[in-house]
């Protein structure tokens, strides 16, 4: 599998321009993934750090959840790693752990994001609220949010992976 990663047209309009940024991280990631095998995977970057690209790929398929289905549509979706008594659960990872379930489970969350956020206007405020903070949030910034938070993580896998094969590449 190669995953091909496309730029937005520089001249697209302001939602496709921000479909298309997000896109393209949530290709980046999983071209940071590609050829691994489930132990590298699960490598850590450093220790003590637990931080691994297995656990990126769960980290944001939770981070797709939350923003897209309990904050923006209000849908009672209970995490998929981590939990209140485990609130970095995403990255404590078992050797039963496998990239293919979790690329499943991001692949699943991601579909499910772009069929409710379809529902709205980029101007249209969430239907639920941020868990902690009580904030509703218009798509535009859920999206925005999102590209930062894709972009952040990805920096974070650009070096995973080259310190796990020397690979590198924007």
């Amino acid at each position: 599998m190669t995953t091909e990663r496309r730029m937005p047209a520089t001249t697209a309009d302001e939602r496709t321009m921000l479909e298309g940024w997000l896109e393209f991280h949530r290709q980046t990631l999983a071209w940071k993934c590609e050829g691994l095998s489930d132990e590298q995977l699960r490598s850590p970057a450093v220790e003590p750090s637990e931080l691994s690209l297995l656990g990126l790929v769960r980290h944001m398929a939770d981070v797709e959840r939350s923003w897209f289905r309990r904050v923006l549509t209000n849908e009672d979706a209970a995490p998929l790693y981590w939990s209140d008594e485990d609130p970095d659960g995403e990255f404590h990872l078992t050797g039963a752990d496998t990239y293919e379930d979790a690329h499943a489970a991001w692949q699943a969350e991601i579909e499910t994001a772009r069929t409710n956020a379809a529902r709205f206007g980029l101007d249209d405020l969430s239907e639920g609220k941020h868990r902690r903070t009580g904030e509703r949030f218009n798509l535009r910034w859920v999206y925005t949010h999102m590209i930062e938070e894709y972009a952040r993580h990805n920096g974070h896998a650009d070096l995973i992976r080259e310190r796990i094969d020397g690979s590198t590449g924007d």
